[in-house]
């Protein structure tokens, strides 16, 4: 059967009210596959993302210019009677709102889920905050460092004698809640579409982290097992952590189970050990764990990283280059892949973003622009789809309300 050339979003219509990471990357995911997507923003200062990181030529930053991509700026203070007003209008004629303010802040404007569901009865409202919209914390503020603490990931992220750590990026949390977002907007169009009644998709950041944990509550609750840091290293397998070689990179080896350790233990001519010798199970594995990672760092620092990338691979045991950014933008197979997507932007020049995923064979998402100007389709938007009047517009933009 042939899929007709269409966006699987396309008509579909999202206005993006929230700040940051969170609430809009969840937008960002709908736009790139076709929904369009109008960001409202305050009136002369614009989302905050604009002036977070690294500064372009044009102004705004490169979060702004990467994660705002395919979408319109619209300038409106919600925090006016003619702002939350106008806010309404557009909900009467969309299918998804986002927003990421503590809880409460949409309804003391006068545009929380009561009131816009009240106008589209069909709307489905994404709400992202640090603790959700229930609970003892709700009211608390929170970013993504703080939802990786309370999540659970920032106690195992580090070594067992030295503080925890950040992992990776503190924004973490920001983008996989906006994950979580878009699906939980998927799921509620759906039941939207059969039912006409739409609904709010609740995501707390930490939850995003919480969700991924593995094992983390399970063992706890069944074995009363509390999972410490564990540096590179992980539970339940080894070895499985990253390891240096002999011309000072690293190469990350993944042996999930006694098949694969075996081909190692093969690759590194000490068959003996695997099978039915002292490592052949992950349980003897595990009890003598620092003399395990030894024998491997014993073997890779015998090999500079691109012979034991090529050894490891033709034996079938999963590996790959610990890479710094640098290296990934020389990497083969990223080219190959098109992982890194360059847009020439009218104000910024020539900038690169990460492309897009999933990829869809069929009807794969884009990347239209980058991030918008401030209020570059204020006009467009109230006149346009709107259909207010041009001193209507003029009135409304001396009142400070766009």
């Amino acid at each position: 059967m042939t899929i007709p050339p269409q966006s699987p979003m396309e008509g579909v219509r999202v206005l993006d009210c929230a700040t940051f990471i969170a609430g809009p990357t969840c937008a960002t995911f709908l736009g790139e596959f076709g929904a369009e997507v109008i960001k409202v923003e305050l009136p002369n200062i614009g989302c905050p993302l604009r002036k977070f990181g690294t500064a372009t030529d044009g102004g705004d930053s490169l979060p702004w210019m990467s994660e705002a991509r395919n979408k319109k700026s619209l300038t409106l203070d919600l925090r006016k009677p003619e702002g939350a007003a106008i806010l309404k209008d557009l909900a009467r004629v969309s299918d998804v709102l986002v927003e990421n303010f503590q809880p409460g802040t949409m309804e003391e404007w006068g545009v929380g889920w009561e009131a816009l569901s009240a106008c589209n009865p069909r709307l489905v409202m994404v709400r992202i905050s640090a603790y959700g919209q229930t609970g003892p914390y709700r009211d608390r503020p929170g970013f993504g460092r703080i939802a990786n603490a309370f999540g659970g990931l920032s106690y195992l992220a580090g070594y067992p004698d030295r503080p925890p750590v950040t992992p990776g990026s503190a924004t973490l949390p920001d983008y996989m809640s906006g994950m979580f977002g878009a699906m939980g907007a998927l799921f509620a169009l759906r039941v939207a579409e059969r039912t006409g009644v739409g609904q709010v998709v609740d995501i707390g950041l930490y939850e995003s982290i919480f969700r991924v944990l593995d094992e983390l509550a399970p063992a706890y609750a069944y074995r009363g097992k509390v999972r410490e840091r564990m540096g590179p290293g992980t539970v339940n397998a080894v070895p499985h952590s990253h390891y240096p070689t002999r011309d000072g990179r690293w190469i990350a080896i993944a042996c999930t189970n006694d098949k694969i350790f075996a081909r190692f233990a093969a690759l590194a001519a000490a068959p003996e050990v695997a099978g039915d010798g002292k490592w052949g199970t992950t349980r003897q594995r595990e009890a003598e764990r620092d003399a395990v990672d030894a024998f491997v760092t014993a073997w890779t620092g015998r090999h500079d990283l691109s012979d034991a990338l090529e050894r490891c691979a033709s034996a079938q045991v999963p590996c790959g280059p610990v890479l710094s950014v640098d290296q990934i933008f020389t990497d083969p197979h990223y080219r190959a892949r098109g992982n890194l997507r360059t847009i020439q932007d009218p104000r910024a020049g020539e900038i690169v973003v990460p492309n897009v995923v999933p990829r869809l064979t069929a009807t794969p998402g884009r990347i239209d622009h980058l991030g918008p100007a401030l209020g570059g389709s204020t006009d467009d938007i109230l006149g346009g789809l709107l259909h207010f009047p041009a001193d209507r517009i003029a009135a409304l933009r001396d009142k400070g309300v766009i």
